[in-house]
C-alpha cells in the first residue's frame, strides 16, 4: 500500500489491479490495469508510480485520474521490494546484483546506476539520504543522492527486507529471527534490536502515531513504542502482510481474504 492525499492505494497482482480506496467514504475510487504489480507503491510529481513484475517495467500513472503515463523500462529487482522518492527522484532497485536506480521523473528515464551489496531490494529515503537493506549481507546501506554513491554500511538483523522511518530513526524488518533493528539517521548509530518474534517472509512495516507497526500473515500487527524501543501491543489471527499509517488511521491489509482493514490508533 502507499497513502495519498485523501487516498490509499493497494496493490492486487493476482488481479492484476492497483486500486484506490477513497478515505472520505471507504469506497473504491480509482482501479489502474498493470500486469502483477509488486514491489512497492509510491506517490510522487503527480503521480503514482508501480513496479511490474509481469512486465519488468516501471509504470507511471496520472495520481487523479489513474491514466498510464509513460511506461520505463526497467524493472524490479524482486517482488518482495519497494520504491521510493527524494531528492527529486524516484529510486528502485534494479538487479539483485546490486544495482540502484535513480529515476528522473522530467525524462522518465534513468540518469544514473549505484552500486550496492547484492541482495537489496527496498530503498527509502529519510533525512536527505537513500537507505537500502541488504537481505544477504544483514547490512543498511546510505546512498548520498548528491554523490549518487553508497556512503555507509550499518550491521542489523538477520536478513532484514523492509524498512521504515520514524523519531529520527530507521527501522529494518528482519525476516530470518523477527526482529526490528533501530538506526539512529543523526549519528548513524544501532540504536536497539527489539525482539518482535515475528520471522518469515513478507510482512511489512510502518510508523505512525509515535510508533512502529509490523505485520506478517497471522499476527496481523505488532506495535513498538518508539520512546522505548519496547513492543507495547501484539494481535494474532486472520490479516496481515502489508501495513500503512496515514489520513489518521492504521491501515491493514488480509492478504487471504482480500481485504483493507481502516483501524483508528486510539482505539487499538
Amino acid at each position: 500500500m502507499t497513502i495519498a492525499p485523501g487516498s490509499v492505494w493497494v496493490t492486487s497482482s493476482a488481479a492484476d489491479l492497483v486500486s484506490q480506496l477513497r478515505a472520505t467514504d471507504n469506497q473504491p475510487g480509482i482501479a489502474i490495469p498493470v500486469s502483477k504489480p509488486c514491489s512497492g507503491l509510491a506517490v510522487g510529481f503527480g503521480s503514482i508510480w508501480i513496479p511490474s513484475c509481469g512486465k519488468g517495467t516501471l509504470v507511471r500513472a496520472d495520481l487523479n485520474t489513474g491514466m498510464i503515463q509513460a511506461t520505463i523500462p526497467i524493472g524490479p529487482a524482486d517482488s518482495e521490494g519497494g520504491i521510493t522518492i527524494g531528492a527529486g527522484s524516484v529510486w528502485l532497485m534494479t538487479d539483485s546484483s546490486g544495482v540502484l536506480s535513480r529515476i528522473d521523473p522530467t525524462s522518465n528515464t534513468a540518469v544514473a546506476t549505484i552500486s550496492i551489496p547484492s541482495g537489496s531490494f527496498c530503498p527509502l529515503f529519510a533525512d536527505g539520504f537513500v537507505w537500502i537493506t541488504s537481505t544477504e549481507h544483514n547490512v543498511l546501506t546510505k546512498v548520498d543522492p548528491s554523490t549518487d554513491r553508497a556512503v555507509l554500511q550499518i550491521p542489523v538483523g538477520k536478513n532484514p527486507r523492509f524498512l521504515t522511518y520514524g523519531a529520527d530513526s530507521i527501522w529494518t524488518l528482519n525476516q530470518a529471527d523477527g526482529t526490528i533493528t533501530r538506526i539512529s539517521t543523526k549519528t548513524d548509530q544501532r540504536l536497539a534490536d527489539i525482539s518482535t518474534h515475528i520471522p518469515g517472509h513478507g510482512g511489512e512495516i510502518s510508523f505512525g502515531f509515535g510508533s512502529v507497526w509490523a505485520t506478517v500473515a497471522k499476527k496481523p500487527i505488532t506495535r513498538v513504542d518508539a520512546a522505548t524501543s519496547t513492543v507495547t501491543s501484539r494481535w494474532v489471527g486472520a490479516g496481515g502482510d502489508s501495513i500503512r499509517t496515514g489520513l489518521g488511521s492504521v491501515w491493514l491489509t488480509d492478504y487471504d481474504g482480500g481485504k483493507i482493514w481502516r483501524l483508528s490508533p486510539a482505539s487499538l
